[in-house]
């Protein structure tokens, strides 16, 4: 039976020893007549039993005084090893379950018609064509200008003709006012009869 899976001591008397499992019936334990022989005192003379079914390996303690842990849980029963499972044997011996990786040298052979293939070759980018950038000409001081620069036209104002209508109502608020003012002020010095006698009687009073 080719082996598919190993035993990697992780600590113990031989840190980073394989242990192909190859049989389809393995035991584990200090006496020489097991198949994995580990010599450590913390390892019983018949310590575990592999078993190879279907596609994995099942484990069982073999009544060892120091027990068997699978991933820390001590085995009370038949535990099936998956890779990557970590197996101790006491609490000074342990071991990674890993699988065997196979080298298969014709993944790298060259193919039957003797051709190599070729690399891909990148395909290229078209040049980039620089964008042309326009820089004005540098300005000079004391440099006299080609002709002389229009200013901008302003905008012609629109004259606005002040309404006539407005000018004749404006002076006749001024003269009634100032007639209103000029009788108001008669009136209160009492100066109709000397100043206007004739308008008196027209108005309905009389001078005394």
């Amino acid at each position: 039976m080719a082996a598919h899976f190993q035993f990697i001591m992780r600590s113990g008397p031989n840190v980073g020893k394989a242990f192909p499992l190859e049989a389809q019936e393995i035991s584990i334990g200090r006496d020489n007549s097991n198949t994995i022989v580990i010599n450590d005192v913390e390892v019983s003379r018949r310590h575990a039993k592999m078993e190879f079914r279907g596609s994995a390996y099942v484990i069982q303690d073999l009544g060892s005084t120091n027990g068997t842990f699978v991933n820390g849980q001590r085995l009370s029963g038949i535990q099936v090893l998956n890779p990557g499972d970590t197996v101790a044997f006491g609490e000074g011996i342990m071991m990674t379950y890993e699988p065997i990786i196979i080298y298969d040298p014709s993944a790298t052979s060259v193919a039957s018609s003797g051709r190599a293939v070729k690399p891909a070759t990148p395909a290229r980018r078209p040049p980039v064509k620089p964008i042309p950038v326009s820089v004005p000409p540098p300005s000079y001081s004391g440099q006299v200008p080609a002709g002389p620069i229009p200013a901008a036209a302003e905008p012609a104002r629109a004259k606005k003709a002040f309404p006539v209508w407005l000018i004749i109502v404006i002076l006749l608020l001024l003269v009634i006012c100032a007639c209103a003012a000029f009788f108001i002020v008669i009136d209160q010095l009492s100066l109709w009869c000397r100043v206007v006698p004739f308008l008196v009687p027209m108005l309905g009073g009389t001078c005394g």
